[in-house]
């Protein structure tokens, strides 16, 4: 099956709506005990982030009863829900506060990520900003967009490729191992430019809109990548694990680095993450 460009525009309202819903009259009006943490003190979760999940989960059983879905509070509550993930036919991945730690803090760089899964292939992914009120969109062979309530469509591209000294790149190295950070920090001086945003969502939706050459992230939980790496590709975008493989929803770990082409990938690649 596919994702049609009517379905598309649906999910894209639900995530729309939800937002307006559950996650902004919360923004910067979170109690104490509003916010709470899973596996780390870096590791938080809100009243938002659990509403909008079942509203989002809910929705999305019901226009597509055959499908698993996989939120990330769900996940968080019962980790086999990631294994379960691998063997379905479809399965749509909900991240429902990106930047979670943003959105605790009253900074308004936050976003919310859907992607469809079939068979362990990326089919569709949507990156909505409910500071912006517009959705990114992919759909697998058909391009992406930046989709307004209105419908109006502006086209993604990734910016041109450039040397390394000209990149500019979205690097997350707090998750590295010790000695990954140790290589690669040094590393970055060859850069034009680095930025972290702690939100996978807009660092995505910069690089998908031509702001940035280079995303680099460790930890790959496919409620954070599934979308945007898809986004990314249908943008005219490069991307693969750190060992070269192509990326995979089903795959946690061993790194991903995304850039402009094949060429400019291979350079930041092997200049950023290459052994000494």
């Amino acid at each position: 099956m596919k994702i049609t460009a009517q379905q598309a525009d649906d999910v894209a309202a639900l995530l729309r709506d939800t937002a307006r819903a559950e996650i902004l009259p919360r923004f910067r009006r979170l109690a104490a005990g509003d916010i709470r943490t899973k596996s780390s003190p870096r590791d938080l979760v809100t009243e938002a982030d659990e509403s909008a999940e079942r509203v989002i989960a809910a929705s999305l059983a019901e226009r597509f009863p055959s499908a698993m879905i996989l939120g990330e509070e769900a996940a968080a509550a019962d980790p086999s829900l990631l294994v379960k993930m691998a063997d379905a036919e479809l399965c749509f991945i909900i991240d429902p506060v990106d930047g979670t730690a943003n959105f605790a803090a009253g900074v308004p760089l936050f976003g919310v990520m859907v992607a469809a899964v079939r068979n362990g292939e990326t089919i569709a992914g949507w990156i909505h900003d409910p500071m912006g009120d517009d959705t990114v969109i992919g759909l697998r062979g058909e391009g992406a967009w930046v989709q307004s309530e209105d419908g109006t469509r502006r086209d993604c591209a990734v910016a041109p490729a450039v040397p390394l000294g000209s990149m500019v790149g979205a690097i997350s190295w707090g998750f590295m191992p010790a000695e990954r950070k140790a290589r690669i920090l040094p590393r970055l001086a060859l850069l034009a430019g680095t930025l972290n945003f702690r939100c996978a969502a807009h660092e995505y939706r910069l690089a998908v809109t031509g702001g940035a050459h280079l995303l680099v992230y460790n930890k790959l939980m496919p409620w954070d990548h599934a979308a945007g790496v898809l986004i990314h590709a249908e943008a005219g975008g490069y991307s693969s694990q750190f060992d070269g493989s192509a990326y995979s929803p089903n795959r946690h770990t061993g790194g991903l680095i995304c850039a402009p082409d094949a060429a400019s990938h291979a350079e930041a690649l092997r200049a950023l993450i290459g052994a000494d």
